[in-house]
């Protein structure tokens, strides 16, 4: 029978039959088929491994809590996979985070200091891979001007992998990249024995297991010992721990940032040993946020690394209660409090740094109805995406986890640590995406975000529409450096932004930037790049930041940003901050047609904003009256000011949104 589907507003004829798939987190059953609600699937891990074709859909029990992250299967042209809800309820919880609610979670190890409880000794089991398998295979990736070899050297008898730097152009990880032989079929921890040696010292850090081709996910992944390496050699031992559900992987670690120029480094990999570890009691991944009773209270994250010779004032010392700081190499948390959490507070939360839902790659994909929280990466993050639908949504407690150390592209010494995490992420190339109807609240960073950085990519036909917004750091956020990338017909529309900066992260991050619009460099071909029909109430510093003038030259071209009919009320702080980038300056670029200029709150600034700027001309300012703002009920009222100005009559903000259904965000659930 033929059957006709609606993807994002074009008619399909579709006649292959589609299949249900059902997820249950309580009463579900991994060795079921999947099929129905009595043979219900249970975990996130089965989910990524079931035969989802184009055209199925995967259904999550309302009311039901998964932890860990959602690999969605693509599907095509008219035909998406979508992952919804069946039942009744709260909308079914995603959340990346670990659950340390217990008083025996927790160990004292000083004086209002606890941590979580240390890892039991693994045991070395068979060994999987000798030395011959993984001495074979290995390459390197030498960029931006780097430049160096690598080859297998056989000397005094021995066979080793000897990697030159001839060049070093700049100092990054990823400019100089060792990839490895594959291995298959790994277990969840491993214990790799790597001999090495190096002419000029420098200490090796992550190593890990990963896919060779996007979207490069990790199998296994551990850290080095702290300890440097030198002309001796040396053999170090590495615990690699799986942070997903993927069996197979490639050996690969990154030292462009830490190899000299001129360095000659060998390594032999001795072999890999299965472990036998108690996987539960330890936390590899980096932390980025410790959530307190949902939100109730919350830890501020501190910072360790022995290479970071000038770290921020008191960036390791533990002071204030529900500091904390997160140990990658014995994979414990510590938190200063006057006594055990676990008694202190019903649920503790500690966000991991993973997606919730990694959509790398994926295309045709609609997402309905899920909540998704608790995680310090994206909640919904991935480049390559197209015809993809998320709607109805979620969003919360988003971000801080560390994204990478940040070094002296001079010295190669850690500056400073990069925290990052945005609610949904259309990062690179992204086209025809749809998203919608969605509640999103505390974020690290951006609520909505597409961006891309200094390679070639397109951003195409974005829509982001009818979305309530509370409590992120930016309501939306955008930019694309590259020249030759193109960015068209992106629309921001009926969006309701609250509270821009007022979030968990602001007072702890390195650039409190609070903004509902963060412009950030967009030196891309733009056109048809329209915000309108928004309401942008209340921010820690401006409303919108520009930090170069990408404004329409040409009306009937288009070739630019337009705003127009959006409402702000912005009592305190900044309507609009323009900066002109160090680039654009420095070249004596004639698009420059306006000086940097702040325009304040109140009326009258944002009237001078509409004279100077020249965006916003039919928009308008003053307060609006929200249904019920403590219960984040951000409904116009009927006759407030706004419910009548958009452009089709009607009123600003979002619209199609229910009243909030019940507030989940201090809810114990799960």
């Amino acid at each position: 029978m033929k059957r006709a589907a609606l993807f994002f507003g074009v008619s399909v004829a579709a006649c292959a039959v589609a299949e249900t798939w059902f997820v249950d987190s309580e009463r579900g059953d991994d060795a079921a088929s999947g099929m129905s609600e009595a043979t219900a699937v249970r975990t996130l891990d089965q989910v990524n491994r079931l035969d989802v074709k184009p055209g199925d859909r995967v259904l999550f029990r309302r009311g039901g809590l998964w932890r860990g992250t959602l690999r969605p299967r693509s599907g095509e042209s008219g035909r998406p996979v979508t992952y919804a809800t069946y039942g009744t309820g709260a909308k079914p919880i995603l959340q990346q985070s670990v659950d340390r609610s217990r008083p025996e979670d927790w160990v004292q190890e000083g004086a209002d200091i606890w941590a979580t409880r240390p890892r039991t000794p693994p045991v070395v089991k068979e060994r999987i891979r000798d030395a011959a398998a993984l001495l074979a295979g290995w390459s390197g990736s030498f960029q931006e001007g780097n430049r160096g070899a690598v080859r297998t050297v056989a000397e005094g008898g021995e066979r080793f992998v000897r990697v030159t730097l001839d060049k070093k152009v700049r100092a990054a990880a990823n400019l100089l990249q060792l990839w490895g032989p594959r291995v298959e079929n790994l277990p969840e921890a491993a214990l790799l024995r790597l001999k090495v040696r190096t002419t000029k010292p420098f200490r090796l850090e992550g190593l890990r297991l990963s896919l060779n081709r996007p979207p490069w996910t990790t199998a296994l992944a551990g850290r080095a010992p702290r300890t440097g390496i030198d002309a001796e050699w040396r053999t170090l031992e590495v615990l690699l721990s799986r942070p997903g559900d993927l069996g197979d992987g490639w050996f690969h670690f990154s030292i462009g940032d830490v190899m000299p120029e001129g360095a000659v480094f060998d390594f032999v990999p001795l072999g890999l040993w299965r472990l036998e570890v108690r996987k539960e009691e330890t936390i590899p991944t980096d932390v980025g946020i410790f959530i307190c009773d949902h939100g109730a209270a919350w830890g501020v994250k501190k910072w360790c690394n022995p290479d970071w010779e000038k770290p921020w004032p008191n960036a390791t010392k533990l002071e204030r209660d529900l500091d904390f700081w997160h140990d990658p190499v014995d994979e414990r948390v510590f938190v200063k409090y006057p006594r055990n959490p676990g008694t202190a507070f019903t649920s503790i939360e500690l966000a991991l740094t993973r997606h919730i839902v990694n959509e790398n790659g994926c295309h045709d994909v609609v997402y309905d109805g899920l909540a998704v929280r608790y995680g310090a990466a994206h909640g919904f993050g991935g480049g390559s995406t197209r015809n993809i639908v998320i709607r109805n949504c979620d969003i919360s407690w988003i971000g801080g986890g560390l994204q990478f150390w940040k070094k002296d592209p001079k010295t190669g010494k850690v500056a400073y640590p990069v925290r990052y995490g945005n609610g949904i992420e259309f990062w690179g190339a992204c086209h025809n995406n749809l998203v919608e109807r969605n509640r999103i609240w505390q974020i690290y960073d951006a609520a909505l975000t597409n961006q891309t950085n200094h390679d070639p990519r397109w951003e195409t036909d974005v829509t982001w529409r009818d979305n309530v917004i509370w409590q992120a750091e930016y309501s939306f956020e955008y930019w694309n450096h590259d020249l030759r990338s193109f960015t068209g017909n992106i629309l921001f529309e009926h969006n309701t932004c609250v509270d821009a900066g007022f979030c968990w992260s602001h007072d702890q991050r390195p650039n409190p930037n609070g903004a509902h619009l963060m412009f950030y460099d967009n030196a891309a071909p733009t056109t048809n790049f329209v915000v309108r029909n928004n309401l942008f109430v209340r921010t820690t510093d401006r409303s919108t930041r520009f930090f170069n003038d990408w404004r329409v030259k040409d009306p009937a071209a288009r070739d630019g940003l337009e705003m127009d009919r959006n409402l702000y009320w912005i009592p305190e702080n900044l309507v609009c901050e323009y900066h002109v980038n160090g680039r654009e300056r420095r070249s004596g670029n004639s698009k420059i047609r306006l000086e940097p200029g702040k325009w304040g709150a109140g009326a009258a600034e944002f009237a001078r904003y509409q004279a100077e700027f020249g965006l916003d001309r039919g928009s308008v300012y003053g307060e609006p009256q929200f249904v019920d703002e403590a219960k984040r009920d951000y409904r116009l009222k009927p006759g407030s000011f706004g419910s009548d100005l958009a452009t089709d009559g009607g009123p600003l903000g979002a619209r199609g949104m229910p009243g909030l259904d019940r507030d989940q965000s201090r809810e114990r659930e799960g």
